[in-house]
């Protein structure tokens, strides 16, 4: 049992400066090695405050605002993952932090930064939604960009839920029950702490950076830092590939799949003591 006594700490604020200028605001909390956490699409760093807060007895915890979002700038005319990885090299140089845990298109982003900056010494991914065998994680995609260009917000929400399959409850449901949810939805605050009809837009920028995500895989033979892999035993399916891939040309990396959870578990209101467990043990 692990003592509650962070649970009163709170959390501090921060920016850095990319180095095109942009602003990027994160979340501080804890004390020990430095953690950053990136996160995906649909999210801001304040859902993984559970998280942080799990892993704040044994490091310093980073949760940055990718660009666009929260705390942190707008994307800018050249957008695109070089521009990520310049924002989470900002972040590693202002912190002196070593580790990073990514989760699905923010592992694609901490799996390139990995590759282009030494500095980061433990890189833990949850699921990147990564292509693998020519088969594409984003056939939703285009369906989700024509509604966002033709203003249909709520429509975008439930087409990015049901093409993604991260929350099956959601998923499950016939697009004309869930259509009328995603209207009432809309000006709900789901934890990122800006309602849903302004972070829907955001997935915009998540389908690009995975679209061209560019990992090859004699480059990540490659890597040099210590690696986990992680998953979730209730996933949708198509993410298990990248990982067994990943596994292949990093066999020494760890692998673990967690039981009876999916690719949301490490948000604040699922199981993220979970995931805090493996990367406690991988940090450490």
């Amino acid at each position: 049992m692990r003592s509650n006594t962070v649970e009163s700490i709170e959390f501090e604020t921060g920016s850095v400066w990319s180095s095109d200028g942009t602003p990027i605001g994160y979340r501080r909390i804890g004390r020990g090695p430095g953690v950053i956490l990136v996160h995906g699409a649909m999210m801001t760093g304040r859902m993984f405050d559970g998280l942080a807060r799990a892993l704040a007895q044994d490091f310093t915890v980073y949760a940055p605002d990718r660009r666009g979002r929260g705390m942190s700038g707008t994307v800018g005319p050249d957008y695109g993952i070089e521009a990520e990885i310049e924002d989470l090299a900002a972040v590693l140089r202002e912190t002196g932090a070593r580790y990073v845990f990514g989760l699905s298109s923010g592992a694609v982003i901490a799996l390139r930064s990995a590759l282009a900056l030494p500095q980061i010494s433990k890189l833990a991914l949850y699921e990147p939604p990564l292509s693998v065998g020519g088969v594409s994680p984003l056939t939703w995609a285009p369906r989700f960009e024509r509604e966002l260009d033709e203003g249909r917000i709520a429509a975008a929400f439930a087409t990015i839920l049901q093409g993604t399959a991260d929350v099956r409850s959601f998923a499950s449901l016939p697009r004309f029950v869930l259509r009328p949810l995603t209207t009432l939805m809309m000006r709900l605050d789901i934890g990122a702490g800006m309602p849903v009809r302004d972070l829907v837009p955001t997935g915009r920028y998540d389908v690009q950076i995975v679209r061209n995500a560019g990992v090859r895989w004699a480059d990540v033979s490659e890597l040099r830092c210590d690696t986990l892999l992680l998953g979730g035993s209730k996933s949708v399916g198509y993410l298990k590939p990248a990982l067994d891939q990943l596994h292949t040309v990093l066999p020494d990396a760890g692998y673990v799949m967690l039981p009876g959870v999916g690719h949301t578990a490490a948000f604040t209101d699922e199981q993220p003591e979970l995931v805090a467990v493996e990367l406690r043990r991988f940090f450490g």
